[in-house]
């Protein structure tokens, strides 16, 4: 049978797809293009949520405190007022100090010129504890040396008195930290923005934080000049790469900087980016400090503010920002000259200047300010003081980071002058002694308000060390003398001026059970002694037996009512200062004295203001009347005394015209040379000796009465005045016996005395009289009187 052969069927030819490459296979913007709305909207949300973000840190910088500012603390102010006794040098000094200029015709703020007997001042503006004061024209006249008129020349009004801003004495600033002095717009001469723009950025006003067209240029000209001469950021970039971003130059901190520029720009004016950058841009470096801002750069580098700089000034700051180093105008005046003559170009091409006031500019020096007005670490002794009060005052541990205004009592001028009567005068005694190593310290304070003058803690007075004035506690020697006295006076019924002490050989038993027997200083007795000669000749032997008449717990009560909180020991050595105190605590005991026995705590603050001006604290202590007001002015007539005729006398010497008072105090073997004096309104207290106790071979007077000597010739001292008190009269006493006489008498002297303690005065002379009895008429003769 045969096979049937069946044929396959033949397959159906089916389309080739076309061949597809590599490449369109991997094309990216195939893909993209598909999903470009996607990824432009992940993007948008990228960068949005990024921006929201950035806005975030901008807003959280710029609503709070942008920059930590260091406490300043301020002199006090000069008070001038009628019928003040004052020179016109005295003025000119504190202006001198604070920066103004005198000119012929003082018409612009910080300004003064001098007509006779006649100073004209252009007071600045200044926030005072009391309040704000704006800028006054004032005219003084002084007649012998005393404020006869006040006169405000822009009202044309008398008025009875003003105050000098006070002097910017440091600023508490850490090691390493920036500094910087915050300005306000508003506060700014017009002619520095304006300069700043035209230099830094001339579309400012125009851009929206960054200027593409600024960095095309830069771009160019760098190409051109084959390295970086020109910078393409706007103010705005600036301020956001010091503000909020590191030194890195990389694309991505670029675009970071340029994306918060655009949101400073969007969120913020332009007046308050321009502060901004004006309080944040670095101009300079004070030591390892930076000097931040224009505010701090005017003081720093010319010792004035910001309105009273000129064209040329002005100039030279905007300069100085394109390298602070490179255009040091310390280092590199004429390398800063022609930097600053180049923004006067610039200025002038923007029709900020004329022609002749830019050729007027481009001829002037550069003439900087010393610097000493920021210099750091500035009258270390008195600021050891300052911290301390602070300590007590405010315990907030971030003070010297807050801002705060701090008010002092400082007297510049008077601390220029005791620290170099302390440098020059240890040197002088140690050349005319033979020795080496000697050390000294000094306290000036006022009398009436106890506020603290001046402090001078060693020989070395820009050393910020062991402070002397405060810290050491040395035997006071004789200084002790006038409390004792004091205590008697208390008792007036007892004791008076004239009333005789034993000088007389005596013997004591000390606390170790051995015999002491004090001796004069020239080794005699002489018997009695009024009292007011025992202190001025500053006899040792009367003083002990009054001191243990009195009862050593009466003199330790006395010093503490002085002021001085200070355990003493009760031994007999006390009645001869065998006590350690400073000279701080030596100078509140002696003003208590000198305050006609008004007690105030010493105090180097007076008050403190916040950052934003609001009164934080104040000092407000009322003086307390702790000693007889009576007793205390028969004491500083016997002190006034000690500087005629006895251990001070060279005082008189010196100052023949100037009533003063005063007390020397000489320690054992001759280690420690004290004094204290007073004139009308200041104290000072003052000592030299060794820090590891040797004898300095000084006395009190040929001592460190010659640093108070030193310091009152450089002042201009007022003579001691005093007034008379309800219950005081003149007095005549018998010389010999020291009992109470008629007025007349032979061989009497007259002192102040408590009237109403003394009796009754006697109807006869005990001596001759010196004023002859008037003869008796017939007829008191026959009835008698």
């Amino acid at each position: 049978m045969t096979k049937t052969s069946r044929a396959k069927p033949k397959k159906a030819n089916k389309p080739r797809k076309p061949a597809v490459s590599l490449w369109r296979k991997l094309n990216p913007f195939r893909w993209f293009f598909r999903h470009w709305g996607k990824l432009v909207l992940i993007f948008v949300l990228i960068i949005g949520t990024y921006g929201v973000y950035l806005d975030a840190q901008i807003r959280h910088t710029f609503a709070g405190n942008k920059w930590q500012v260091p406490a300043q603390i301020y002199a006090r102010p000069m008070h001038l007022a009628l019928k003040q006794e004052i020179s016109i040098k005295e003025i000119e000094e504190e202006l001198k100090l604070l920066g103004y200029r005198r000119v012929t015709r003082a018409d612009s703020s910080g300004e003064y010129q001098i007509l006779g007997q006649k100073i004209r001042i252009q007071r600045r503006m200044f926030d005072f504890p009391h309040g704000t004061e704006f800028l006054r024209n004032i005219e003084v006249t002084l007649n012998n040396e005393r404020i006869s008129k006040i006169q405000n020349l822009d009202s044309r009004r008398a008025i009875s008195d003003f105050y000098l801003e006070p002097w910017l004495v440091t600023r508490l600033v850490s090691s390493g930290r920036e500094d910087r002095m915050l300005v306000q717009i508003d506060n700014v001469p017009p002619i520095l923005t304006q300069a700043l723009v035209a230099v830094e950025d001339k579309d400012f006003y125009k851009h929206f934080g960054v200027a593409p067209l600024s960095i095309m240029r830069a771009l160019l000209a760098n190409i051109s000049a084959g390295r970086t001469v020109q910078g393409g950021s706007t103010l705005t970039q600036q301020l956001v790469k010091n503000l909020f971003l590191t030194r890195e130059q990389t694309i991505t901190r670029k675009i970071k900087e340029a994306l918060m520029a655009v949101i400073i720009d969007a969120r913020y004016s332009k007046e308050v980016i321009l502060e901004a950058y004006l309080n944040e841009v670095f101009l300079g470096q004070n030591g390892d400090t930076g000097v931040y801002g224009f505010g701090l750069a005017s003081y720093f580098y010319y010792d004035r503010p910001l309105n009273e700089l000129s064209v040329d000034e002005v100039a030279t700051l905007v300069g100085i920002i394109k390298g602070p180093s490179y255009y040091n105008p310390r280092k590199y005046p004429e390398r800063v000259a022609e930097r600053r003559n180049v923004v006067l170009r610039l200025m002038l091409d923007d029709n900020l200047l004329s022609p002749n006031e830019y050729q007027t500019a481009l001829d002037l020096p550069i003439n900087l300010a010393s610097g000493a007005s920021l210099k750091k670490d500035k009258h270390p002794a008195f600021m050891d003081q300052v911290r301390r009060e602070l300590r007590q005052v405010l315990d907030n541990p971030d003070i010297r980071q807050s801002g705060l205004k701090v008010f002092t009592t400082l007297d510049s001028n008077a601390q220029f002058k005791a620290e170099l009567a302390v440098s020059k005068g240890v040197a002088i005694q140690e050349k005319r002694i033979g020795k080496r190593d000697f050390e000294a310290a000094m306290v000036v304070s006022d009398i009436d308000t106890g506020e603290i003058r001046s402090i001078v803690g060693g020989r070395n007075t820009d050393y910020a060390g062991f402070n002397r004035a405060l810290d050491a506690k040395r035997a006071i020697g004789s200084l002790i003398k006038p409390v004792i006295y004091l205590t008697a006076l208390e008792l007036p019924e007892t004791y008076n001026l004239a009333t005789h002490l034993a000088d007389e050989p005596i013997k004591l038993k000390s606390t170790h059970g051995k015999m002491w027997e004090p001796q004069n200083y020239d080794k005699k007795f002489r018997g009695q002694v009024p009292l007011v000669t025992a202190l001025s000749r500053s006899l040792n032997v009367p003083t002990v037996i009054l001191g243990m008449e009195l009862g050593l717990g009466s003199i330790a009560d006395t010093i503490w009512r002085l002021g001085v909180e200070e355990e003493v020991g009760l031994y007999p050595a006390l009645t001869l200062g065998a006590v350690n105190f400073s000279p701080l605590q030596v100078n509140q005991m002696y003003q208590t004295m000198a305050n006609n026995g008004q007690y105030i705590p010493l105090h180097s603050i007076t008050s403190i203001m916040s950052p934003n001006n609001d009164l934080l604290w104040s000092f407000d202590i009322t003086p307390e009347q702790r000693v007889d007001e009576k007793a205390t002015y028969l004491l500083n007539y016997a002190l006034h005394k000690v500087t005629l005729e006895g251990t001070a006398k060279s005082i008189r010497a010196n100052f023949p015209n100037v009533n003063m008072a005063g007390k020397t105090g000489t320690t054992d073997d001759y280690r420690d040379s004290w004094f204290s004096g007073f004139d009308k309104n200041i104290l000072v207290t003052s000592w030299i000796g060794k820090d590891n106790n040797e004898p300095v071979n000084l006395s009190g007077s040929s001592g460190a009465m010659q640093l108070f000597i030193a310091y009152q010739k450089q002042q201009e001292p007022k003579s001691l005045v005093r007034r008379f008190p309800k219950g005081l009269g003149i007095a005549h006493f018998d010389k010999e016996t020291g009992n109470l006489s008629r007025a007349g008498c032979t061989d009497t002297f007259s002192v102040p005395a408590i009237t109403e303690a003394l009796p009754a005065i006697p109807k006869k002379c005990t001596g001759e009289s010196r004023v002859p009895e008037k003869p008796k008429t017939f007829w008191e003769k026959l009835f008698g009187k």
